[in-house]
This record gives C-alpha cells, sequence and structure tokens, in this order.
C-alpha cells in the first residue's frame, strides 16, 4: 500500500513539473514569494526613510531650538542690569561737575547695593570665607602666611577676591590666604 502511494506521489509531482515547463501557469492572482518578499522590502525601506526623514527634522529642530535658548538665556539678568548700568551713567555724568566727594561716595554705595540686590534676586550669593576652615571644592588658595594666631591654622586669613554661589553651586571660587 506504501509503494502505491509513493508512486501516485511521484505520478503527480512528474505532472506537476510537465505542466510548469509548458509554461501553463498554475495560477495568476497569487503572487509568487518573491514578489512577496519585494514587496515587504520596498514597505520596510519607505518606513525605514520616513523615520530617518522624521529623526532628522526633530535633530534640526531641537538644535534650532538650544541654539534660540542659549541666546535667550541670559536675557532676564541683562534687562534686569540695566537699570544699574543707567545710574552708573548718571553717576559719571555727576561727576564731571561735581566737588563734593561724600556724595559722590554715597551715591557709587547706593549703586552698588542696588546691583548686589538684583543680583541676589537671581540667586547669585557671596561667600563667607575669612575665618572659615580652607575648603579647596570652594576656596583656591593663593599663598600660605604664618597664622597671627593658633585658632587660625588650617584657615582662611584673608580674601584677595570673593567667592559666589549661583543657586547654591560655585560660580566663582574664593582666592583666599590660608594661615599655617
Amino acid at each position: 500500500m506504501l509503494k502505491k502511494k509513493k508512486k501516485e506521489n511521484i505520478e503527480n509531482e512528474a505532472h506537476l513539473n510537465d505542466v510548469m515547463e509548458e509554461g501553463n501557469p498554475v495560477t495568476e492572482s497569487e503572487p509568487t514569494p518573491e514578489e512577496l518578499l519585494k514587496q515587504e522590502l520596498s514597505i520596510a525601506n519607505d518606513r525605514y526613510l520616513r523615520l530617518y526623514a522624521e529623526f532628522d527634522n526633530f535633530r534640526r529642530r531641537t538644535a534650532k531650538e538650544r541654539e534660540e535658548a542659549r541666546k535667550e538665556e541670559g536675557k532676564d539678568v541683562m534687562v534686569a542690569l540695566l537699570p544699574v548700568l543707567d545710574d552708573f551713567e548718571r553717576a559719571q555724568r555727576s561727576l564731571e561737575n561735581s566737588t563734593d566727594v561724600a556724595a559722590v561716595k554715597e551715591g557709587v554705595a547706593l549703586i552698588q547695593n542696588k546691583l548686589k540686590s538684583v543680583l541676589s534676586q537671581k540667586g547669585l550669593k557671596e561667600m563667607q570665607s575669612i575665618g572659615t576652615a580652607f575648603d579647596p571644592e570652594i576656596h583656591e588658595a593663593i599663598t600660605n602666611i604664618p597664622a597671627p594666631s593658633d585658632d587660625l591654622k588650617g584657615k582662611v586669613v584673608d580674601e584677595m577676591e570673593k567667592g559666589y554661589y549661583l543657586n547654591d553651586k560655585v560660580a566663582r571660587f574664593a582666592k583666599v590666604i590660608v594661615g599655617n
């Protein structure tokens, strides 16, 4: 019985091969596996190109937005400092005609206080360094000198430039003289 089925299968395959060789297509409506793969490939390529173009547009757009943000990031500080600049210009004009040094000193002190208040509103704070222990995370040692007293050894004796915090991060290190 098995031999008979094998013989029939072999004959059916031979008949199909003959039909195919004669050029008679089996069915025209079904695409061949090659055509299906080519269609899938073209769809995948199309998706890839669209995704690549979308990503490229995203990259360009974010780079442009980042550049615009960099240009605008200091604008509020600059606008806040304009009145201080105006005050300095008025002080300079009054210096030309003034003979009273005390009034000029007072005017410059007022401008300095105004500048400090604007900067503190924007998050800038002064470091208090004199008399504190030397900390290399916030201080830059200019030199060491003999400490005037034993309690100032390893501590900041003098400050050459003030240090500043901007929003609780070091904006500028304090340049200090340390007692040893």
